[in-house]
């Protein structure tokens, strides 16, 4: 987590593409660390939705393309996990994608949102928005600290 900081842009948005996909990473402690470090809060939210997002998509091109073995390989989601995410579309729909920075609920759920097809203009559209909103929450409790 150290070198991550290190790094200042890049390492934030390597957490939070990391953060996304496949590694049980924290990219706010390195929001935290980076904003307390003086970078600039704007390019801080900004690199860490874009990484946020973009491992969020690498999670739907599973879903849509990857075969059974490699989608459970690779996340480590119990069918369990697969299954509620799918309920949650059944029940909320695809708007539930606003909810895809929730940590435990939010890989699995775009994982299925590839796997059930969702629209990816769609899918963009929301996933950006609730982790752009995210970011922009916590950068503005850690700045008035």
């Amino acid at each position: 987590m150290e070198s991550l900081i290190e790094w200042n842009y890049l390492g934030m948005f390597s957490a939070a593409f990391l953060a996304a996909t496949i590694l049980p990473l924290s990219s706010e402690v390195v929001l935290s660390a980076l904003l307390l470090n003086g970078l600039t809060p704007s390019v801080l939210v900004a690199v860490a939705t874009l990484g946020n997002v973009l491992g969020s998509v690498v999670n739907f091109g599973l879903g849509y393309w990857g075969t059974e073995l490699y989608k459970r390989k690779f996340f480590r989601v119990s069918d369990n996990e697969i299954d509620a995410a799918l309920a949650r579309y059944q029940k909320y729909g695809t708007a539930s994608l606003v909810f895809a920075w929730v940590p435990v609920i939010g890989d699995p759920l775009t994982l299925a949102a590839g796997i059930l097809r969702v629209n990816f203009m769609a899918f963009l559209v929301l996933v950006t928005a609730g982790k752009l909103g995210r970011y922009l929450v916590l950068t503005y409790i850690i700045l008035q600290t």
